[in-house]
This record gives structure tokens, sequence and C-alpha cells, in this order.
């Protein structure tokens, strides 16, 4: 079966209308969102650490963070070293793929509140004043 040149034709403009296709949805998606500047990290608020723990593995910790404001606590588990790329153009370093750490958080165990009225105590037995 031989193809006429038309459908030939018609195959080759499907073909580069494909293909440009993916290049004008990239075109219309919106700009990327800046990435903050390294003053913008130093300004973000910080939490407190508790307590640090050795990790279960030789040269890992865990730590316990606290947020000052709210009162949630964290624990991280983390190793005590990472390998990290030079500082980048963005003032950031990259970890790469490799996962440096874990977290996991809760919201702040609350005391149970007192009583309003505390219960009366016992009745004394015994003597009576004046006796």
């Amino acid at each position: 079966m031989r193809l006429g040149p038309s459908i030939i034709a018609s195959a080759i403009i499907a073909s580069a209308i494909l293909a440009v296709l993916p290049l004008a949805a990239q075109a219309q998606q919106p700009a990327a969102q800046q990435v903050p500047s390294q003053n913008v990290w130093g300004q973000l608020p910080r939490m407190q650490l508790d307590r640090q723990f050795a990790g279960p593995l030789q040269d890992t910790i865990v730590q316990r963070w606290r947020d000052p404001v709210d009162g949630t606590v964290c624990y991280l588990y983390l190793p005590i070293t990472a390998s990290h790329s030079p500082v980048q153009d963005s003032g950031y370093v990259q970890y790469g793929a490799n996962t440096i750490g874990s977290i996991s958080c809760m919201a702040p165990v609350q005391p149970p509140l007192p009583p309003a009225n505390p219960p009366p105590g016992p009745a004394r037995s015994g003597s009576s004043p004046g006796r």
C-alpha cells in the first residue's frame, strides 16, 4: 500500500503541531515563585531546643523542639553530619535526594485544670471546742 503525497504532508503537519503544543503550554504557565533570599530565612522565628538525645544509630541524634508561641512539640531525628552542595546563587545549599532526617510534631499536652470549688474536707470527729 502506497501513501499519497497529501497523506504524508498531513502526517508531517500533525507531527509538527503535536511537537509544538507542549512548548505553547509551557509558555502559558505562570512564572515560578521567587525563592526567598538568605536574609528572609535568617529573619524567620526560631523554635526552642528543649533536649537532645543520642539516636538509635551511631552518629544520629533525636532533638525535642518547642514552638514558643503555641507550645507545639516536635521531635527531629537527624544524622550528626549531612553533606551538601556549596552555597548556590540563591544563597541556599542543596542536600540532594538523600533523606537527611525526619520530624514528628504534636499539640501541647495541657495539665487538667483544678476544680473551681474544692470539695469539702472530711468531718472532724472527737472533742468539740470548749470541752
